[in-house]
């Protein structure tokens, strides 16, 4: 494409082979181990769900009765798949056994791999189709009703009670969003397990379970029927839990979930190593129910200064997007993450914040970016508040973003009312529609500040990528290379959940997500 910021696009080039580079060697770390999470996953795609007595979920008793025999690294599916030949059961037969202390399934005669292999295949395949499935049902809603113009709409509801939530995201799409996204309560990403069933009770957000999907994604779609348009339910697969949770979300037919290689290291202190592994199998389980992913790179600037770090950002999104290629993730499911994050008080910090916007939607061309709203210098004026979202919409149409994450000008307040909420749409939905063909009449003067400031944002993300290249993601990481937030390679939590594969690991969801046989 014409670079409007007269962007070299050989640097852009250069860039993506540094952040290649870096990505392949974290795979290769990657592709060596297995956790917890990812075994529970295998569990839940091959039918194992509910809890046991102590509402435990079958998946963690599962997968912990494995690691407890130190036999954990030859993998769920071998002994789940032995157990279906030796004992003639189902999987959630398996689990529920094995739950009430009747079967211990590291102890029966083992097959041969063929053989297991072949016990597997017909739950598997069974299970492929129900993503399958629930992939075209979203396909048929959006080519029958359609949906909202990019930028989509997207807001947030944080009751902590899903009937209420519900009630709120109904309210939303009938104001004009086009993305309910559901907050997480506070604290879920740490927990090592996902919990059970419908939930009313949660801090500041609800809490992310298989059955508060359906619920959501049930009144979504009765609602989208209403209006004529599809509205697109969005939820958290990040933490501890990451790929369970994009396995629930596949199978309940979510369209967007958060999904960041580095947000739970930097910002949840969650082991490097087992976010690594596990931010691996999510975005294959993302990318094959075609689910659109978001990225967190917003919350950098958060942390250190968005003028003098907005090249760790570019310099992320890079990481990311060469992450998420090779776990089969298409750039046109890739929300990466950028923001408005701008201290106010600066002078031009609004060119600034165009270049920034107009230079990521150049390098990054198909991707649906997400645009996250100001926030660290909100300040509880609410009049000043809905300018600077004012602001950031303006921005967001010009420069073409994917997902517009509308700011609140209560933010710094309160989770927002439903009238903040209808505010925030009504400021988004005029300046679109005032503005909607203004980033095809502007041009950016050659020499000015916008076309500078981009010129030295890639120059700079090129040196932190081929400091990255050389010192390794992992050592970069444990420097505080991003948000200025250190963490140690042995350190934070879920190391102990991360095992290294065995001779008899197998994973044949893996290959088929990603277009094998």
């Amino acid at each position: 494409m014409q670079s409007k910021l007269g962007l070299d696009f050989k640097k852009v080039d250069y860039a993506r082979e540094l952040a290649g580079k870096i990505a392949t060697e974290v795979q290769a770390f990657a592709e060596k181990y297995s956790t917890v999470a990812v075994e529970r996953t295998l569990c839940r795609l091959v039918g194992i769900d509910g809890v046991d007595e102590n509402m435990v979920p079958l998946p963690n008793v599962l997968v912990d009765h494995i690691k407890e025999r130190g036999l954990l690294g030859e993998g769920a599916l071998f002994f789940i798949g032995n157990a279906i030949l030796s004992e003639k059961l189902t999987p959630q037969e398996i689990a529920e056994r094995v739950s009430m202390g009747s079967l211990d399934i590291t102890k029966l005669p083992i097959a041969s791999e063929s053989e297991i292999s072949s016990a597997l295949k017909p739950v598997v395949e069974e299970s492929i189709k129900k993503i399958v499935d629930r992939r075209e049902r979203r396909e048929a809603y959006l080519k029958n009703l359609g949906e909202g113009p990019r930028p989509y709409l997207y807001v947030i509801v944080a009751t902590g009670n899903i009937y209420e939530d519900v009630v709120q995201a109904e309210a939303a799409a009938r104001q004009g969003a086009d993305i309910i996204a559901v907050i997480r309560t506070t604290g879920q990403s740490l927990l090592d397990y996902v919990p059970y069933g419908a939930t009313t009770e949660g801090f500041g957000g609800t809490f992310a379970t298989q059955e508060n999907f359906r619920i959501m994604r049930s009144a979504l779609d009765k609602t989208g029927e209403e209006l004529g348009r599809y509205i697109r339910l969005c939820n958290y697969c990040s933490g501890l839990c990451m790929p369970e949770i994009a396995a629930m979300g596949a199978f309940e037919g979510l369209d967007v979930m958060l999904n960041d290689a580095l947000y739970g290291i930097l910002f949840r202190d969650i082991n490097m190593q087992r976010t690594l592994v596990d931010q691996f199998f999510s975005r294959v389980i993302n990318g094959f129910a075609g689910v659109i992913i978001n990225t967190g790179e917003d919350n950098y600037l958060t942390t250190a200064d968005a003028f003098d770090e907005a090249h760790t950002v570019l310099a992320s999104d890079f990481i990311n997007e060469q992450l998420a290629l090779i776990a089969g993730l298409p750039q046109s499911q890739m929300g990466l993450g950028h923001a408005f994050e701008m201290n106010p008080d600066l002078e031009n910090g609004f060119i600034f914040e165009l270049a920034q916007a107009q230079m990521t939607r150049e390098i990054f061309p198909d991707a649906p970016l997400k645009y996250m709203p100001p926030t660290k210098f909100m300040t509880g004026n609410i009049f000043r508040g809905h300018i600077q979202d004012a602001l950031f919409n303006m921005i967001g149409i010009w420069t073409g973003q994917g997902i517009q994450l509308l700011g609140m000008p209560t933010e710094a307040i309160h989770t927002p009312f439903m009238s903040d909420r209808y505010l925030s749409i009504e400021n988004a939905k005029y300046i679109f529609s005032n503005m909607r063909k203004i980033g095809d009449e502007m041009e950016f003067k050659e020499g000015g500040i916008a076309r500078q400031r981009a010129a030295e944002v890639i120059d700079s993300a090129i040196l932190l990528l081929e400091n990255i290249d050389k010192e390794g993601l992992f050592s970069a990481l444990e420097k505080g290379i991003f948000g200025n937030v250190k963490r140690p390679r042995n350190g934070g939590k879920g190391l102990e959940g991360v095992v290294e594969k065995g001779i008899n690991y197998m994973n044949p969801f893996v290959n088929i997500m990603m277009g094998g046989k």
